[in-house]
């Protein structure tokens, strides 16, 4: 017998790619169980196992940085704040943060299907009674119009997102008018495409040549201390916190800057959730 639950949660992450560099993700996880009925004509009880598993993922992978720790350029290790980790493909990037702020998997490339098998290998370590396999599938949110990844940290979250690369894949959409406007949220989504959105005030000036063409973030959240530093291009700065409240307002303001019309921003923080923030000239 199988048992399923569709859309049971959803996976906010960045990941290392070695083409792409610091990508968020936003998944919606699915999932099938095997296994036996028992007397009372079920496998596994609904209410149990939406928190089980939900409550494992949060603990472990979600809101992590996932490393491929056999991409080529990529070296890790012990430093003051835990972990390290360096990268010189496709751009320079070091980050420095306690140890459960990233997720260490042994593959060359991080991709969806093979985290899926990862993690149900790992809920099979402590199968519920009766359940004799567990199989997870991650996918990406369909969506119909813009959207792009980013990458951020929130120092003052009380929870995970105070990590400082995490990230996710969300919709943008943009009125003006009354009227959706797909050029500009098309354009906007392809500039934000992959950018760490960076707190202004976390931004610490490096004053040495090799530097200069790179930005330097750094914070002590609740969880320790933080560090970041990848290239300018690759980097969006923002004059506030990088909440997703602040992003539709920050993009509310750009637009209108940019156009002279009054502008209305829902920024999407991952699936199925965000902020809505409005502008006028």
């Amino acid at each position: 017998m199988t048992l399923f639950v569709n859309r049971l949660t959803h996976l906010d992450v960045s990941l290392w790619c070695p083409t792409r560099g610091l990508v968020g993700a936003s998944w919606r996880v699915d999932v099938e169980l095997d296994g036996e009925l028992g007397e009372d004509g079920m496998l596994f009880d609904f209410g149990e196992v939406k928190p089980w598993i939900k409550s494992s993922i949060d603990a472990g992978v979600d809101h992590t940085l996932l490393v491929p720790a056999r991409a080529r350029g990529v070296t890790l290790h012990d430093c003051r704040e835990g972990l390290c980790l360096r990268s010189d493909t496709p751009y320079p990037l070091e980050l420095r943060a306690p140890r459960q702020a990233l997720s260490l998997l042994p593959w060359p490339e991080i991709t969806p299907e093979r985290l899926a098998d990862y993690l149900s290998a790992e809920l099979m370590r402590r199968p519920p009674p009766r359940v004799s396999d567990i199989r997870l599938t991650l996918s990406e949110e369909a969506i119909d119009g813009a959207a792009y990844t980013y990458s951020h940290g929130l120092k003052r979250h009380a929870g995970n997102c105070q990590r400082i690369a995490h990230g996710h894949r969300s919709r943008l959409h943009v009125w003006q008018g009354g009227q959706r406007m797909p050029a500009l949220e098309e354009r906007w989504a392809d500039w934000l495409a992959d950018r760490y959105l960076v707190d202004e005030a976390d931004i610490v000036e490096d004053d040495e040549p090799d530097f200069r063409d790179l930005l330097t973030s750094r914070y002590r959240a609740e969880q320790g201390q933080f560090f970041l530093r990848l290239p300018r291009h690759r980097c969006a700065v923002l004059p506030t916190p990088t909440t997703v409240e602040h992003i539709a307002a920050w993009l509310a303001e750009a637009i209108t800057r940019e156009s002279g019309r009054a502008t209305r921003v829902q920024a999407f923080e991952g699936i199925d959730k965000g902020a809505i923030a409005e502008a006028r000239p």
